[in-house]
């Protein structure tokens, strides 16, 4: 494992990257936590916030280009700043359930599905997590 790679990328990419990994131990404690209780909330907070700086950040990183500047990953971008705003609307109108399955549905899709993308050969964290 090396950071380099990352290192060595533009600033874009580090950020987009450095706040998808915050995401990893936030989601864990948000799982851990008593749903509903305070610190659960702040904690959600911080990782909407970090969601969104992911799927924000990634319009402005176009290594694979298939219309124009946009590529699929800009799709999921859009469909997780939706699925964050409809999280929020949920759980505002106290409709606990379609909160939560909203918010599975961005950490297995946008985090996790996502993330598993990033470690396909010729990726930069390829190179960083498998040195390759």
């Amino acid at each position: 494992m090396t950071l380099t790679p990352l290192l060595q990328a533009p600033p874009i990419i580090q950020i987009h990257a450095i706040a998808a990994l915050a995401l990893i131990p936030l989601t864990v404690a948000l799982f851990t936590l008593r749903r509903g209780s305070p610190m659960h909330k702040r904690l959600g907070w911080a990782w909407v916030t970090g969601m969104a700086a992911v799927a924000i950040s990634s319009f402005w990183i176009n290594g694979i280009k298939l219309v124009g500047p946009f590529s699929p990953v800009h799709l999921l971008s859009v469909l997780s700043l939706c699925s964050l705003a409809y999280a929020i609307w949920q759980i505002r109108r106290r409709n606990a359930r379609r909160h939560r399955l909203a918010m599975l549905s961005l950490v297995w899709g946008a985090l996790i599905g996502a993330g598993a993308f990033t470690l396909l050969p010729g990726r930069i964290m390829h190179a960083v997590v498998l040195g390759g």
